[in-house]
């Protein structure tokens, strides 16, 4: 039988994560910040589109949210196509695998990525890069 030991009776080395006492004054306490490059309401309308998109697709794939395709639309790089059409083209080849008519998904879609601004990546000291 295993004999049962204590902290008392076996030192072991333990770890404090408290503050020492007297010096938590001297410690400022600061309090959380997130700094957002992004405009709210921009994230906000892209998370509504990424939701709807999800929708979408599981009516034309007639399927559940886990089994539709992987998929990637990425409004970014629709936004750098300079028209509709070629918009257009680039959502068509992404869905080449849906049988359903898909015209009107393309269309409500050109829609709703109209008037979105581009989110950029935050740029890393050092990096010229756009």
């Amino acid at each position: 039988m295993a004999a049962v030991t204590s902290p008392e009776t076996t030192p072991q080395p333990r770890v404090y994560f408290q503050t020492p006492p007297g010096t938590e004054e001297e410690v400022p306490q600061k309090q959380g910040r997130v700094t957002v490059k992004y405009d709210r309401k921009e994230l906000r309308r892209r998370l509504n589109l990424e939701e709807w998109i999800v929708s979408q697709l599981m009516n034309l794939y007639d399927c559940e949210e886990d089994e539709v395709p992987e998929l990637e639309i990425d409004v970014d790089e629709l936004l750098d196509l300079p028209s509709d059409v070629e918009r257009a083209i680039r959502v068509k080849m992404l869905l080449v695998d849906c049988y359903k008519p898909n015209d009107d998904f393309v269309a409500a879609l050109l829609e709703k990525v109209r008037g979105m601004q581009k989110l950029s990546t935050p740029q890393k000291k050092g990096d010229l890069t756009p």
